[in-house]
């Protein structure tokens, strides 16, 4: 029965960014929560949770809402360091892993899938990543770039393909998964599963990428039960954030306790989340808002990849 400690993951199957979540609950070997939630707008239970935040995954923890992969990852791991995502001390080096497989090896990844099978695509998904991106989403434009981004694709597997190479082990660092893998992975899992005959085509050169993509999928997903939507946004009416605050007193921008800020992602999905600033570091901003009928609730996010600014 899930309660205001459990990791409640909102999601829906076919999201690359959250098949990192359910691998890392996997890992770990963690019970967790499944919310399914619209792939596309209107989120009516997802957005009163966020303030405005429509991304996907968004992890929910009683009435603390994390927002990003790369934030939902650090908490889980904060909250349950064992068995840790660094297990060769590698922390930092995931962590520009992460950053990359997240935007260029996925930049090369999404005209691939969407020039092959972009007569497949609705027009309300074509309309909805037009509003997430504030550009068109042109599938022809896609097909006419795929043949170059292949291209790409193919230099990032190779990277992958030598870094397994060069390891002591059966995983990027070692003899252990961690971070590195599960981000690294997420666009071979995308392809496969969105477009599978140019998956195979691609990965046919590299067998020692091929099985270590096999040993990724051994992970799993861990202990799953379901949730509706309606059900977790209750539970955050009824529960109280952490008592996590205190702001870096290293803030570039001056930021104090108590300022009202916005924080957006810079890249796409701009949409602005306000509230009154409660924590702050190098790798976290959280707000404080004030929600009608679910009362107080804070929004975390990461710092890389996202604007903060007073409102």
């Amino acid at each position: 029965m899930a309660d205001a400690d459990s990791l409640i993951l909102h999601h829906f199957n076919a999201s690359p960014f959250s098949e990192k979540i359910r691998l890392v609950m996997g890992l770990k070997g963690l019970n967790w929560v499944s919310v399914m939630i619209p792939s596309i707008m209107p989120k009516p239970d997802l957005t009163p949770l966020t303030g405005g935040y429509r991304r996907t995954p968004v992890l929910q923890i009683g009435a603390d809402i994390y927002c990003d992969t790369q934030l939902i990852l650090r908490e889980i791991e904060r909250r349950h360091p064992s068995p840790t995502l660094y297990p060769n001390g590698e922390a930092g080096l995931s962590w520009m892993i992460a950053m990359w497989a997240d935007r260029a090896f996925f930049q090369s990844t999404v005209p691939i899938i969407f020039g092959a099978e972009g007569f497949n695509v609705p027009e309300a998904f074509k309309r909805d990543r037009e509003q997430l991106s504030g550009r068109p989403f042109d599938t022809e434009q896609m097909r006419a770039a795929s043949p170059m981004m292949r291209d790409q694709w193919r230099g990032h597997v190779a990277w992958v393909e030598e870094a397994l190479e060069a390891s002591k082990g059966d995983w990027l660092f070692g003899d252990k998964p961690g971070l590195g893998d599960i981000s690294a992975y997420m666009n071979f899992w995308f392809l496969r599963n969105a477009y599978r005959p140019g998956y195979d085509s691609l990965m046919a050169p590299f067998e020692t990428a091929r099985d270590w993509v096999e040993r990724v999928d051994d992970i799993g997903h861990g202990t799953m039960e379901i949730m509706s939507s309606q059900e977790a946004v209750a539970l955050a009416g009824q529960s109280t954030p952490i008592d996590r605050t205190g702001v870096d007193e290293q803030e570039p921008q001056g930021l104090r306790e108590g300022d009202f800020v916005s924080v957006s992602p810079d890249d796409y999905g701009r949409d602005p989340v306000s509230g009154k600033l409660v924590f702050s570091d190098a790798s976290e901003i959280a707000l404080e808002r004030d929600v009608p009928g679910l009362g107080t609730m804070v929004v975390h996010f990461p710092r890389v990849g996202y604007t903060a600014r007073r409102s």
